[in-house]
């Protein structure tokens, strides 16, 4: 599979980034690792996850996510050759949301431990936080840099006068700056990274990741009435969506699908992974079926015709 530069880091990935989100969550260990398998066998190389991951579940502490990725690597040593490794750090993990270097310090420590690695591909800043000068973190990363301990450094959820922030401390003092940005990006979700924040990305070639790159399924076609938000347990977060920008989009993804033979969610990532400012979508599978379209997905090619009714539909 062809891949591309992550911005400036001399990483090259595959279009698309598996969300680990879902490891220990909505999949146990033994399909997560059939997940895993399947989705570097296809030919991809890049999984994305957080030491967060999956607090949020009844019962667990974080770091969930990450441990069944090491418990795998652990299972297949040699797939750690085959794929690169994303985490972040800064989410709340009980005593709320951290930048600072002795939080970094120690949190690098339990990811690599949990990941059974002794680098981290790329370390993200999970969340701002105003309570700690960028100068401190990005002190923090270079000590972490020069260890050896993470290869490159990126930043999740930063408004562009965040990020432009951290770039003016970073080079006022000399430090490494971040490389990549993970947003929120999607066709139903374009206000708050398209304008200033995809200006900024694109002018200091930053690589940049989507996160809910499917907006949570609903450009999958699953839920197209009120009716439908009874499918799953998402289906309360995809309440928004249902309106007539909303509809109007899905039907654009349905007009393009049906010339291309193509589901509504494969032309959604591949409207993300031939847009300008975009080296690859984040996505999640919890079945090998899922994996399959990723792959679909991967091989589209998006007429001018296409994107331009996708980008009309979604226009804001």
């Amino acid at each position: 599979m062809k891949t591309r530069p992550l911005g400036k880091t001399g990483i090259e990935i595959a279009p698309l980034v598996f969300g680990g989100n879902v490891f220990g969550w909505t999949v146990d260990e033994a399909r997560s690792f059939e997940l895993l398998d399947a989705f570097v066998d296809a030919g991809f190389n890049a999984i994305d996850t957080a030491d967060v991951y999956s607090r949020w579940v009844s019962g667990h502490t974080g770091g969930e996510s990450e441990t069944i990725i090491g418990r795998w690597l652990k299972a297949r040593p040699a797939r750690r050759q085959q794929v690169l490794l994303f985490t972040k750090v800064g989410g709340d993990m009980g005593s709320g949301r951290s930048l600072g270097a002795r939080w970094i310090e120690t949190a690098v420590e339990d990811s690599l431990k949990r990941l059974a690695t002794d680098v981290i591909d790329l370390y993200q800043s999970h969340w701002p936080d105003p309570a700690t000068p960028h100068e401190e973190t990005l002190r923090a990363y270079e000590r972490l840099l020069k260890a050896g301990k993470v290869r490159a450094i990126g930043c999740s959820n930063f408004s562009a006068e965040q990020l432009e922030a951290s770039l003016a401390a970073a080079r006022e003092h000399g430090l490494p700056t971040y490389q990549t940005l993970q947003p929120e990006y999607n066709l139903a979700d374009r206000a708050s990274y398209d304008g200033p924040l995809r200006d900024l990305a694109l002018r200091e070639g930053l690589g940049v990741i989507t996160y809910y790159s499917l907006a949570s399924g609903f450009l999958s076609g699953k839920y197209r009435s009120e009716a439908d938000l009874k499918q799953s347990a998402r289906g309360r977060g995809v309440a928004k969506y249902l309106t007539p920008r909303g509809l109007r989009i899905l039907d654009a993804l349905d007009r393009v699908g049906a010339r291309l033979g193509a589901k509504p969610a494969e032309v959604a990532l591949a409207w993300l992974m031939q847009r300008d400012g975009v080296t690859a979508p984040i996505a999640s599978a919890t079945s090998i079926e899922q994996l399959k379209s990723f792959t679909k997905a991967a091989a589209l090619v998006l007429a001018a015709d296409d994107v331009g009714a996708l980008d009309a539909a979604s226009a804001l």
